[in-house]
């Protein structure tokens, strides 16, 4: 009997024991697991309403590149790091210049005003070396964009966020071999970029048949499409021409039709006018970089780095590109296109 009664009392023990760990477990769903549920949905709701989703202090991040006037590439850029600045409680500056000297002076005026992070693109890494170092001594975090992957990590900045040029440039190289192109011109449309001389080299390096560079004013839209349709007319055997942004895409659709010439149109970057040119087969393909990415996940970065000493890259770039868009991927990206967020 003793038995028995023992073999009840550690019955009845375990099943209170199972009572009391039920009870335990709901509430630590409810303590934790479902507060940080909870804590996760309100985030998310507060990001989509345009508020913070973070209680971190507000840190000012500041944005320097080398855009010209006008160039809708870098509008998709500030696009992204807009709407990770709103997600992390940012104050989001922007500047930009298309010379390298001025491009250093709006580094300078951002450590004046010793703004809590930098991202600056590296096109002409000459002039910005020098700045972007006494940024980094200054104790400000820069992370670069874009351009630059190559000199990023001896200027000190934390890492590289964009696409390897020479890379995109031999899958350029690539799709016209396998389009069955024999010559191309590659329009250069910024000299002394190192960024767009690194694509049109490495597309004449993978590319099969001839490649010549065409360097144009791109500040000057109708010398861009002048000087495009000039090289068409005296050269009837260019049968593609590839442009290194997609502004100067349109500008190469007019001169071949000025010309009247056969040259299949490709180009670098993605907007709505280059979706709907693939869509309508004016354009052959696009190399898409994700510039909305770039922005995005630099303030983010920076966000990650100010609140936990995140870094990203293990000392490579962040890859963001490239992928060979066609006339079958535009319909599916037209919606982001127009939204301006590809």
């Amino acid at each position: 009997m003793a038995t028995v009664r023992t073999g009840v009392r550690v019955r009845a023990l375990s099943a209170v024991l199972a009572a009391v760990l039920g009870v335990s477990a709901l509430a630590g769903c409810s303590s934790t697991g479902g507060k940080r549920a909870e804590e996760e949905r309100a985030r998310q709701a507060a990001s989509a309403q345009g508020r913070a989703a973070v209680n971190t202090p507000k840190w000012t991040v500041a944005m320097v590149t080398h855009s010209g006037d006008g160039d809708t590439f870098w509008d998709i850029v500030q696009n992204g790091a807009k709407q990770a600045a709103v997600k992390d409680n940012i104050d989001f500056l922007y500047a930009h210049s298309d010379e390298g000297q001025q491009q250093a002076q709006l580094v300078q005026s951002y450590i004046d005003k010793k703004v809590d992070g930098l991202i600056v693109s590296l096109a002409k890494p000459d002039a910005m070396k020098d700045v972007v170092t006494k940024a980094v001594k200054a104790g400000i975090p820069v992370i670069t964009v874009n351009s630059g992957a190559e000199q990023s990590k001896s200027f000190g900045a934390l890492t590289h966020i964009g696409q390897d040029e020479s890379i995109a440039g031999e899958a350029v190289g690539d799709e016209l071999g396998a389009r069955g192109r024999k010559k191309a011109l590659c329009v250069i449309h910024e000299q002394g970029n190192v960024g767009l001389e690194q694509r049109c080299a490495g597309a004449g390096k993978n590319f099969g048949g001839q490649l010549e560079n065409l360097y144009v004013d791109g500040t000057n839209m109708p010398d861009v499409q002048a000087s495009i349709e000039a090289k068409l007319q005296s050269d009837k055997a260019i049968d593609a021409v590839v442009t290194l942004g997609a502004p100067f895409a349109d500008a190469a659709v007019k001169a071949k039709q000025g010309a009247g010439s056969d040259a299949e149109i490709d180009t670098f970057d993605l907007n709505a006018k280059v979706a709907a040119g693939l869509t309508a087969g004016t354009l052959g393909f696009a190399v898409d970089q994700q510039p909305y990415l770039q922005g995005y996940e630099a303030v983010d970065l920076l966000w990650l780095y100010r609140y936990n000493a995140d870094v990203l890259g293990g000392g490579r770039p962040v890859l963001t590109g490239p992928q060979i868009i066609t006339k079958k991927d535009a319909g599916a990206l037209a919606a982001y296109t127009e939204r301006g967020t590809r």
